[in-house]
């Protein structure tokens, strides 16, 4: 017996590893060698790749495909029709075969992606990273750092809780839960309290 839910259209393949209270919608397939936590949710027509791991309480929308090489920790939000790549240099032709030609990609803790954003292979999104729609993400982003733009940019920072951060001239800043950040450089914000 199941502890989680996979609608009838959906495919999960055996030794799949599903989490309590996981729910895959209509479309979906998660491949045998998937690894995915508790209290998840797999919107319509998501493709789950062999090992791939997702963490707790993560929810992946419509229409996005996690490829071999993309870890979720818990917490993260993948928005509508947003993609993962895993390969630096496809060719159709000449196909990468080895563990070498494929990049893993991290988004740790409470990082969110918003619609039609792209994350190129490589890269980690640090803890409550924020990435807006549309953003092509070509490198490394800072835990509570906004990015935006073709390739993202930091254009801002935001606290875990979701709000944006203002800081003062002596590089604080307090978020609507009260819980106070730092900004120690142009890249760095880190949360002390």
């Amino acid at each position: 017996m199941t502890n989680y839910f996979v609608h009838k259209s959906a495919f999960v393949d055996e030794g799949a590893v599903i989490g309590n209270n996981t729910k895959i919608w209509h479309f979906s397939h998660v491949m045998g060698k998937a690894k995915i936590g508790e209290n998840c949710s797999f919107g319509q027509n998501v493709f789950v790749a062999n090992n791939v791991i997702v963490g707790n309480n993560c929810k992946i929308q419509n229409n996005v495909s996690l490829y071999e090489g993309v870890i979720l920790e818990d917490y993260v939000f993948c928005g509508p029709s947003m993609v993962f790549t895993n390969i630096k240099t496809p060719r159709c032709e000449f196909p990468r075969n080895t563990s070498d030609d494929y990049r893993k990609t991290l988004v740790k803790r409470g990082a969110s992606i918003g619609a039609n954003a792209t994350i190129v292979c490589g890269i980690t999104l640090d803890e409550c990273a924020f990435v807006a729609a549309g953003a092509v993400v070509t490198k490394d982003v800072p835990a509570y750092a906004m990015v935006a733009g073709v390739p993202a940019k930091i254009i801002g920072w935001m606290s875990a809780y979701g709000d944006i951060l203002e800081f003062n001239a002596d590089g604080y800043a307090i978020d609507s839960t009260k819980t106070k950040y730092q900004q120690i450089s142009e890249k760095e914000v880190i949360k002390i309290s």
